[in-house]
Protein backbone atom coordinates (compact mmCIF):
# COMPACT_ATOMS: atom_id res chain seq x y z
CA UNK A 1 0.00 0.00 0.00
CA UNK A 2 1.42 3.39 -0.85
CA UNK A 3 0.44 6.71 1.28
CA UNK A 4 0.59 10.00 -0.54
CA UNK A 5 0.40 12.83 1.36
CA UNK A 6 -1.64 16.22 0.12
CA UNK A 7 -1.54 18.87 2.87
CA UNK A 8 -2.62 21.63 0.42
CA UNK A 9 -6.15 22.61 0.72
CA UNK A 10 -7.19 22.47 -2.94
CA UNK A 11 -8.05 18.82 -2.32
CA UNK A 12 -10.76 18.86 -0.22
CA UNK A 13 -13.83 17.61 -2.22
CA UNK A 14 -17.27 19.45 -2.10
CA UNK A 15 -19.52 17.47 0.88
CA UNK A 16 -20.19 16.63 4.32
CA UNK A 17 -16.64 15.14 5.22
CA UNK A 18 -17.55 12.21 7.25
CA UNK A 19 -15.81 11.74 11.24
CA UNK A 20 -13.27 8.71 11.65
CA UNK A 21 -14.38 8.04 15.08
CA UNK A 22 -11.81 5.81 15.56
CA UNK A 23 -8.97 8.11 15.20
CA UNK A 24 -10.53 10.99 16.64
CA UNK A 25 -10.54 12.29 20.21
CA UNK A 26 -12.09 15.49 22.17
CA UNK A 27 -9.93 16.04 25.29
CA UNK A 28 -9.65 18.47 28.05
CA UNK A 29 -7.44 20.10 30.32
CA UNK A 30 -8.36 21.53 33.73
CA UNK A 31 -6.15 23.08 36.96
CA UNK A 32 -6.95 21.49 40.10
CA UNK A 33 -5.19 23.01 43.08
CA UNK A 34 -3.32 25.43 41.08
CA UNK A 35 -0.19 22.28 41.50
CA UNK A 36 -1.59 19.93 38.89
CA UNK A 37 -3.27 18.97 35.57
CA UNK A 38 -5.93 16.92 35.40
CA UNK A 39 -6.65 15.25 32.16
CA UNK A 40 -9.70 13.38 30.32
CA UNK A 41 -11.87 13.47 27.49
CA UNK A 42 -15.47 12.76 25.90
CA UNK A 43 -16.09 9.11 23.91
CA UNK A 44 -18.84 10.08 21.82
CA UNK A 45 -18.89 12.84 20.40
CA UNK A 46 -20.51 14.02 16.45
CA UNK A 47 -19.05 16.73 13.87
CA UNK A 48 -20.22 18.66 10.72
CA UNK A 49 -17.25 19.42 8.21
CA UNK A 50 -18.85 20.00 4.88
CA UNK A 51 -17.18 21.87 2.60
CA UNK A 52 -18.77 23.93 0.12
CA UNK A 53 -17.82 25.03 -3.83
CA UNK A 54 -15.35 27.80 -2.80
CA UNK A 55 -13.58 25.22 -0.45
CA UNK A 56 -14.73 27.02 2.78
CA UNK A 57 -15.66 24.54 5.77
CA UNK A 58 -19.15 24.38 7.90
CA UNK A 59 -17.92 23.26 11.36
CA UNK A 60 -19.95 21.90 14.03
CA UNK A 61 -20.17 19.59 16.78
CA UNK A 62 -21.52 17.73 19.41
CA UNK A 63 -20.15 16.01 22.21
CA UNK A 64 -22.40 13.90 24.69
CA UNK A 65 -21.59 14.97 28.47
CA UNK A 66 -22.58 11.37 29.64
CA UNK A 67 -19.30 9.76 28.64
CA UNK A 68 -17.03 12.17 30.36
CA UNK A 69 -14.07 9.90 31.55
CA UNK A 70 -11.28 11.24 33.01
CA UNK A 71 -9.87 7.38 34.37
CA UNK A 72 -11.35 7.55 37.48
CA UNK A 73 -15.19 6.26 37.95
CA UNK A 74 -16.08 7.97 41.44
CA UNK A 75 -14.92 11.15 40.23
CA UNK A 76 -16.35 11.31 36.56
CA UNK A 77 -19.86 10.42 38.47
CA UNK A 78 -19.49 13.24 40.36
CA UNK A 79 -18.60 15.58 37.67
CA UNK A 80 -21.60 14.87 35.65
CA UNK A 81 -23.80 15.60 38.74
CA UNK A 82 -25.72 18.95 39.25
CA UNK A 83 -22.68 19.60 41.16
CA UNK A 84 -20.77 20.81 37.88
CA UNK A 85 -22.03 19.27 33.93
CA UNK A 86 -25.46 18.67 35.35
CA UNK A 87 -26.04 15.74 32.45
CA UNK A 88 -29.47 14.65 33.29
CA UNK A 89 -30.55 18.79 32.58
CA UNK A 90 -27.68 19.52 29.52
CA UNK A 91 -26.67 16.17 28.00
CA UNK A 92 -24.85 17.94 25.53
CA UNK A 93 -22.34 20.84 24.68
CA UNK A 94 -22.57 22.23 20.89
CA UNK A 95 -19.86 23.89 18.98
CA UNK A 96 -20.73 26.19 16.01
CA UNK A 97 -18.34 28.54 13.92
CA UNK A 98 -19.42 31.64 13.38
CA UNK A 99 -19.29 31.29 9.47
CA UNK A 100 -17.42 29.81 6.65
CA UNK A 101 -13.92 28.86 7.59
CA UNK A 102 -11.25 29.05 4.97
CA UNK A 103 -9.01 26.03 5.49
CA UNK A 104 -4.84 26.49 5.45
CA UNK A 105 -2.01 24.86 7.23
CA UNK A 106 -2.93 26.69 10.36
CA UNK A 107 -5.78 28.84 11.19
CA UNK A 108 -8.38 30.76 13.38
CA UNK A 109 -11.94 29.67 13.54
CA UNK A 110 -14.18 31.64 15.97
CA UNK A 111 -17.33 30.02 17.03
CA UNK A 112 -19.56 29.80 19.94
CA UNK A 113 -20.15 27.40 22.82
CA UNK A 114 -23.43 26.25 24.00
CA UNK A 115 -23.83 24.57 27.42
CA UNK A 116 -28.28 24.34 28.72
CA UNK A 117 -29.04 27.97 27.98
CA UNK A 118 -25.76 29.53 28.02
CA UNK A 119 -23.85 30.41 25.04
CA UNK A 120 -20.08 31.68 24.65
CA UNK A 121 -17.66 32.41 22.63
CA UNK A 122 -14.75 30.42 21.87
CA UNK A 123 -11.72 30.70 19.33
CA UNK A 124 -10.14 27.48 18.03
CA UNK A 125 -6.25 27.61 16.50
CA UNK A 126 -6.13 24.86 14.63
CA UNK A 127 -3.49 23.10 13.12
CA UNK A 128 -4.01 21.48 9.30
CA UNK A 129 -2.54 18.04 8.70
CA UNK A 130 -3.72 17.32 5.09
CA UNK A 131 -5.14 14.89 3.57
CA UNK A 132 -4.05 11.42 2.90
CA UNK A 133 -5.06 8.39 0.68
CA UNK A 134 -5.74 5.14 2.83
CA UNK A 135 -6.73 1.43 2.83
CA UNK A 136 -7.73 -0.95 -0.06
CA UNK A 137 -9.71 1.49 -1.73
CA UNK A 138 -7.51 4.88 -1.63
CA UNK A 139 -10.38 6.14 0.33
CA UNK A 140 -8.97 9.68 1.67
CA UNK A 141 -8.89 11.08 4.87
CA UNK A 142 -8.28 14.42 6.55
CA UNK A 143 -7.48 15.65 9.84
CA UNK A 144 -6.64 18.20 11.81
CA UNK A 145 -5.44 19.09 15.33
CA UNK A 146 -7.29 22.08 17.55
CA UNK A 147 -6.85 24.14 20.79
CA UNK A 148 -9.07 26.58 22.44
CA UNK A 149 -10.43 27.69 26.10
CA UNK A 150 -13.34 27.71 27.56
CA UNK A 151 -14.32 29.40 31.12
CA UNK A 152 -16.86 26.98 33.30
CA UNK A 153 -18.24 30.15 34.64
CA UNK A 154 -19.67 30.99 31.46
CA UNK A 155 -21.69 27.31 32.10
CA UNK A 156 -21.65 27.62 35.64
CA UNK A 157 -20.45 24.58 35.80
CA UNK A 158 -19.03 23.32 39.06
CA UNK A 159 -17.85 25.77 41.93
CA UNK A 160 -16.46 28.46 41.70
CA UNK A 161 -13.94 28.65 44.11
CA UNK A 162 -10.43 30.31 44.13
CA UNK A 163 -7.39 27.87 43.82
CA UNK A 164 -9.81 24.70 44.03
CA UNK A 165 -10.18 24.36 40.05
CA UNK A 166 -9.07 26.22 37.39
CA UNK A 167 -11.79 28.41 35.55
CA UNK A 168 -10.10 28.09 32.14
CA UNK A 169 -10.55 24.72 30.44
CA UNK A 170 -8.15 23.62 27.85
CA UNK A 171 -9.89 21.76 24.86
CA UNK A 172 -7.50 19.65 22.65
CA UNK A 173 -9.42 18.04 19.43
CA UNK A 174 -7.34 15.42 17.04
CA UNK A 175 -10.04 15.16 14.37
CA UNK A 176 -9.61 12.78 11.34
CA UNK A 177 -12.49 12.62 8.80
CA UNK A 178 -13.29 10.72 5.63
CA UNK A 179 -14.05 12.38 2.08
CA UNK A 180 -17.62 12.11 0.73
CA UNK A 181 -18.41 9.54 -1.66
Amino acid sequence: MTLSTDSTTAALAAGSWALDTAHSSVGFTVRHLGIAKVRGGFTRFETTFVIDETGAADIGAVIHLDSFDTGNAQRDEHVRTADFLDVAHRPTITFRALGPVQVAPNFTVQGEVTLGAKTAPVTLDVEWGGVQAFGPSGERHAGFSAVGKIKRSDFDVGPQIPGMLSDAVQVELEIQLIEPQ
